[in-house]
């Protein structure tokens, strides 16, 4: 590496979080709209430039907490975006994260220095708006890795920080992965893998009879759940 060639200068990274929630039986990311150019007034997902002076996930945890308001979150890394012209100010490579959060637990910032609004967004509508940079092919390719680690991972446990149903977390793989289970299927199998404990809680989902709450055992980083 030649530091003094002019082909390394004038690089960056942005550090993109897409943060998903399921409302009401529907996929939402958070958008921020910019305050800034490039992109002024277009929506965006949550990020921004990392320091030279900070890693990814510290990064990444920043601009969340800047242009949201959202401090604990977990983060999983998606993928990388290098397109040589995806930013037109200069070089910039996007690694980005995803993310779940309860849309119940956090209040969103609306406005910050650098963002005009922030809004849960449907994931189907989002297909079809012009967002900023390249992130409608990154909230895609976040979308893919989102299906894939609620296959192998406890990341859907994020959505219900009091513990929830089994009909309430098949509702919820059903809708991410647009599919169906069979009722008894899903539960002998999420049961049979040792991942869930009761909690000694009960509560009515979709207006039937009570049903027990579970949570999660612990953090499952890698498992095949189905």
């Amino acid at each position: 590496m030649e530091v003094n060639n002019p082909l390394y200068k004038n690089q960056g990274i942005h550090v993109i979080s897409s943060l998903f929630t399921v409302d009401h039986g529907v996929v939402k990311v958070l958008l921020i709209k910019r305050n800034n150019e490039p992109f002024k007034d277009k929506w965006a997902l949550v990020g921004g430039a990392l320091y030279n002076n900070e890693d990814l996930i510290d990064g990444a945890k920043r601009e969340i907490k800047e242009k949201s308001g959202i401090e604990s979150i977990d983060l999983y890394l998606s993928s990388v975006h290098g397109k040589v012209d995806r930013s037109p100010v200069m070089r910039m490579i996007a690694v980005s994260y995803v993310g779940v959060i309860d849309i119940n637990s956090v209040n969103i910032v609306k406005k910050t220095m650098k963002t005009t609004d922030a809004e849960w967004m449907d994931i189907n509508l989002v297909k079809n708006m012009d967002l900023a940079y390249d992130h409608n092919e990154i909230i895609a390719s976040s979308f893919e890795e989102l299906k894939k680690l609620i296959l192998k991972s406890s990341i859907l446990d994020c959505l219900f920080p009091h513990g929830f149903t089994i009909p309430e977390i098949q509702k919820v793989y059903e809708v991410i992965l647009g599919t169906t289970y069979d009722r008894r299927n899903f539960r002998r199998k999420l049961l049979s893998l040792d991942l869930i404990e009761d909690t000694g809680e009960s509560s009515v989902f979709d207006g039937k009879k009570p049903a027990k709450f579970y949570r999660f055992k612990k953090k499952i980083d890698d498992i095949n759940i189905f």
